[in-house]
């Protein structure tokens, strides 16, 4: 699971403008959101975990650490802003703590019993930054300098403030705010030449000087190949070179010597395809010969520096004897060795004072070909191991794994010179090959108890430290009251100098005034306030706080305040700049809302509540629904995409809804009505009278008189006589009826009547569902159905077939309760039969 994280540039330096009209800290932020995307398509990105930090103080500077979600990451991201110095070297030396908070925790170091490439955490550090000059508190600073003071439990355990499983790589942006007329330069990305690029060679990373949006994104592709699970360690060569080559050219022999020598690169641990973890046998021993006892460690590097042998030897694997396989990064030693296409041939490699007697110590692997000679693989043995493999090998095939007091001579003389921290490894593997009985139980590990207890105790602090700083991973930087006047001692003042009546002699019109010098302890205990961002300069008050860009609107305004020709009821203020909102805060809704006051209690609290109108303003609050076990609670028509006239909405009574159990809500389907005996005759003039109110409906008309007889023949008139669907309307003095044609007043009645009647459905329902017996409301409601004599039939028969599914679904739950109870209370036993009581 890789660790990405982001260091973003937030000095006041980057809010320069491009020639692109963003700033780089824009770009900054938009690199990341790239990064992401790109990152994302790799489906073994699902495990990444991102951190950002930025260039303020600790623990303000971390505003994404180990805890944070993925939206936090992104919204702190988004909430970025550029002000303050170039402070570099602490905000790296905050990243590397961050990473380094757990490390003691989990035992991945393992101070003291060797490396385990196996056992890593990888770390990639993204830098984005504009490569100005490193400023601080302090001055101006020419080279990156970390602070060596922190407060990370056991860091003097490393001489480095990094692993050599993390990686520093910077994105130095330089473009400029011109663009430019020359072609962009095809190739490669060079590094940058900023105070950085030292610090990530040293890391086994490497700085890019970006100088267009088209080499940003080919950086950003860079980045996401780096992304690889592996730790960096330094070759060094030791002892003669090899012999040249044949057919090797002579400016290859001359140039090529110093290349190889010494590499400090990648090497990659592979996680197992089946569980996703690396999977190892044997550690890198350390550089040093452990002594029980010593009461502390010496401190290690945190790369390894291994050293290879140019002199060839024969590999050696022995069946059932397991063997580490690492590939190398691509370096110009990983070119000289498959120059050479030698692949049945090795060079051993080795630890400086890993042995007891020897500065060089005994080899632990070597470095060989691949057949194919496509790369070079580094193998992890156990420690000098061309002596203990042919020893296990006579095990094996000479004793059949039962040794002779010559062999166990040879075995214990082999332990003597092996580092103690390799009896763990070296246990397993030989409970791996069916020899488990060859090392003794109580064989010690080489650390001394203090050592031991002093791991532990660092192993419990790291843990407090992290649980604190967890704890202040998103506090707001409390504002500064002001700036402190010191006295720094000497100081003396101008009025108290000797030559004071020479210094105002010697002043003329013409002469500039020399700079007065103050006394400092006239100013003790003085502060220098601080402009306050928030608070709006009273530009009517002090003229001084106008701009001068501003300053003929800021007359204009003034001359309306003050001739009273504007319609703003404020003095001092103006209509337009009442109504100004910065675009930062037009969508900060939330605050607004924060501050709006508490609104009136709905009249119907059984109605859902709507929601702010930001954004959706159709958005309900759904927790307000009644919801029953067998339907599916649906308020309002549902009849997308569909006119409110269409004939599928008019032949079930109601608008389309949902699929659910209940008939009542099934009224917008095409529901065909039982077979009925013919009704009755209608009345003369086969017209059903619906009395709708139309109150209200013409506020603002009053000039509209209509004449109530003169309107209602015309619509008679109008309408087709003995019609089944003609309707007679009753209109009131204040019903604007000239204004609706026939149809268009046919299709309003239809809409009010399945409103009115989706209404009535609603209450009815609740009331049938109510405990009791009390039908007087229900049969009240029925007489306000409205619609003609079909609608009001297949009106009914849905409320008949709705109380009998709910009155069969009470008689199924009382059912099932009582036969719980029954079956609760009957003994039980082994060699009975009990059956459930008749009901």
């Amino acid at each position: 699971m890789p660790v990405l994280l982001f260091l973003i540039d937030t000095s006041a330096s980057m809010n320069q403008r491009t020639h692109l009209g963003t700033s780089y800290l824009d770009i900054a932020k938009g690199a990341v959101e790239t990064f992401m995307k790109l990152r994302g398509r790799d489906p073994a990105s699902r495990g990444d975990r991102y951190m950002l930090v930025n260039y303020e103080d600790v623990p303000f500077g971390i505003k994404a650490g180990w805890k944070e979600s993925h939206a936090t990451f992104m919204t702190e991201l988004r909430n970025l802003q550029a002000a303050g110095l170039t402070s570099i070297g602490t905000s790296l030396r905050t990243a590397f703590d961050l990473l380094n908070l757990n490390r003691l925790v989990t035992g991945i170091d393992n101070y003291g019993q060797g490396r385990n490439p196996f056992f890593l955490e990888p770390a990639i550090i993204i830098a984005i930054t504009d490569g100005n000059k490193l400023t601080s508190g302090g001055g101006v600073q020419d080279e990156l300098h970390l602070p060596l003071t922190t407060p990370l439990p056991g860091s003097e355990l490393t001489k480095e403030p990094f692993r050599w499983d993390q990686r520093l790589f910077a994105l130095v942006l330089r473009i400029a705010g011109n663009a430019s007329v020359e072609p962009e330069p095809l190739g490669g990305v060079p590094p940058d030449d900023s105070p950085i690029t030292p610090m990530c060679e040293v890391t086994g990373g490497r700085s890019y000087s970006v100088f267009s949006q088209r080499m940003l994104n080919q950086c950003l592709e860079s980045l996401v190949q780096k992304i690889q699970s592996g730790v960096v360690i330094n070759f060094e060569k030791t002892g003669p070179d090899p012999p040249p080559l044949e057919d090797a050219p002579a400016e290859v022999l001359k140039s090529g010597l110093q290349t190889w020598h010494c590499c400090h690169k990648l090497i990659y641990v592979r996680p197992n395809p089946k569980t996703g973890v690396p999977i190892g046998h044997w550690p890198i021993p350390e550089a040093f010969w452990p002594d029980q006892n010593s009461p502390t460690l010496p401190p290690r590097s945190a790369h390894p520096h291994v050293r290879f042998s140019c002199l060839d030897s024969e590999p050696m694997v022995i069946d059932k004897v397991p063997f580490d396989k690492y590939e190398l990064e691509p370096s110009p030693l990983t070119q000289f060795i498959l120059e050479r296409k030698s692949p049945h041939t090795c060079w051993q490699v080795f630890v400086c004072n890993s042995a007891k007697y020897s500065d060089l110590g005994q080899p632990f692997g070597y470095l060989k070909a691949s057949t194919a000679l496509n790369c070079v693989n580094l193998f992890v043995m156990p420690y000098n191991y061309p002596v203990l493999l042919p020893l296990l090998d006579d095990l094996i095939k000479v004793h059949k794994f039962k040794p002779t007091i010559k062999w166990r001579q040879s075995f214990e003389n082999y332990l003597k010179t092996m580092p103690p921290y390799y009896i763990g490894s070296l246990r397993k593997a030989l409970r791996i090959m069916g020899a488990p009985n060859l090392l003794a139980d109580n064989m010690e590990y080489g650390l001394s108890y203090s050592v031991v207890s002093y791991l532990k105790k660092l192993s419990q602090q790291s843990k407090m430290e992290y649980d604190r700083l967890i704890t202040l991973i998103g506090t707001k930087q409390p504002p500064e009251a002001g700036i402190k006047v010191r006295w720094r001692g000497g100081g003396v003042s101008l009025a108290q100098r000797r030559d004071f009546i020479q210094q105002l002699l010697s002043l003329s019109a013409d002469a500039q005034a020399p700079p007065m010098e103050l006394n400092p302890k006239e100013f003790q205990g003085f502060q220098l306030a601080l402009p306050n961002k928030a608070l709006k300069p009273q530009s009517f008050r002090n003229p001084y706080d106008i701009p001068r860009s501003q300053l003929l609107d800021q007359l204009s305004r003034m001359r309306r305040n003050l001739l009273n020709t504007g319609v703003c009821t404020l003095r001092g203020q103006d209509s337009d700049q009442l109504h100004s909102v910065p675009i930062a805060q037009m969508g900060n809704y939330q605050d607004f809302l924060k501050a709006a006051p508490q609104p009136l209690r709905d009249a119907d609290p059984e109605q859902p509540k709507r929601l702010h109108t930001f954004g959706n303003p159709f958005k309900l609050d759904k927790k307000g629904m009644m919801i029953d076990e067998a339907d599916e609670f649906v308020t309002g028509p549902q009849n997308k995409g569909k006119r409110p006239g269409d004939s599928s909405n008019m032949t079930g009574g109601g608008p389309k809804r949902r699929r659910c159990m209940s008939p009542l809500v099934r009224l917008g389907r095409a529901y065909t009505p039982p077979v009925t005996p013919p009704a009755s005759p209608r009345p003369a003039g086969g017209a059903t009278h619906t009395h709708l109110s139309y109150r209200n409906l013409n506020q603002g008309c009053g000039d509209a008189s209509v004449d109530v007889s003169q309107e209602k023949e015309e619509r008679q008139a109008a309408s087709v006589s003995g019609s089944e669907d003609e309707v007679e309307l009753l209109l009131l003095d204040d019903l604007p009826a000239r204004f609706l044609s026939p149809a268009a007043l046919k299709k309003h009645i239809h809409e009010e009547t399945t409103k009115v009647n989706n209404e009535l459905r609603t209450l009815i329902t609740k009331e049938i569902r109510k405990p009791g017996r009390y039908y007087e409301k229900i049969f009240l409601l029925l007489k306000q159905i409205q619609g003609t004599l079909d609608t009001q039939l297949i009106f009914l028969q849905n409320i008949i077939k709705e109380a009998a599914r709910y009155a069969v679904f009470l008689l199924q739950r009382v059912i099932t309760n009582t036969c719980n109870t029954n079956m609760s209370h009957v003994p039980t036993c082994n060699n009975q039969h009990v059956t459930c009581p008749d009901m």
